[in-house]
């Protein structure tokens, strides 16, 4: 009797090497609107670990596909976010540079910092406020140009010979021309994520444009993403 010989499985198309480009803060901020606030976390008990949230995108991601479609393999993960003042808020520095270094122990994680504006209070004459301890008295800071750089990371990104998909992670709509854009080139192929939750809306970039793969992630994705390391 003669033996059946095995079947040799058919090995699938490779995945697609991938770049994740976050806009730190609105992925942050945004997954702690919609699942942290409502259960009293602080913002800084709800930071994302950069890395954390990448695999599980792709993971969501490549699961979510519809069969014939290539997974997705990561190669980078660009994080764009602000970076407090040494002289304004010593503490806030520090715990900044010490995420940059956790996040960064991966090779594939790259974090860029752009210093935060900030806004203080003024008396009559336009001259700062200051308080008890001399301190200037800052009434408002905001990141500056952390969109721009996460656009043409992503450009840049789909431009690479080596990258064949790039995701760009954040709600904020002034990134709708970079998604724009990198349609417009020959060979790139970019996708969009966002939080999800049952009762409350989050923008997503491309919403309307079919031509557009979103992955929407919940809240027990946001909460695996967490970065519980104390700093």
């Amino acid at each position: 009797m003669t033996t059946p010989t095995p079947a040799v499985p058919v090995p699938g198309p490779p995945a697609l090497r991938t770049s994740i480009v976050i806009d730190y803060q609105n992925v942050h901020l945004v997954g702690h609107d919609l699942f942290g606030e409502p259960r009293g976390l602080a913002r800084h008990e709800t930071l994302i670990d950069p890395l954390h949230f990448a695999n599980q995108l792709l993971h969501h991601r490549n699961a979510n596909q519809g069969q014939g479609h290539r997974a997705a393999r990561l190669c980078h993960v660009w994080v764009y976010r602000g970076q407090p003042s040494n002289r304004r808020d010593p503490d806030g520095y520090s715990r900044n540079q010490a995420q940059r270094a956790q996040w960064e122990r991966d090779p594939r994680v790259h974090v860029t910092l752009r210093p935060l504006k900030y806004r203080v209070e003024r008396d009559a004459t336009g001259r700062p406020v200051h308080d008890v301890h001399g301190q200037e008295i800052v009434i408002e800071k905001r990141e500056k140009g952390v969109d721009v750089l996460c656009a043409l990371a992503a450009v840049r990104e789909a431009a690479r010979p080596d990258i064949e998909l790039v995701i760009l992670a954040s709600h904020d709509s002034d990134l709708e021309p970079a998604v724009e854009a990198v349609l417009e080139m020959t060979d790139a192929k970019i996708e969009t994520f966002a939080w999800r939750h049952p009762e409350t809306f989050s923008y997503q970039l491309a919403r309307n444009n079919r031509r557009v793969w979103n992955t929407s992630l919940d809240e027990s994705v946001f909460e695996t993403c967490r970065d519980r390391t104390e700093y």
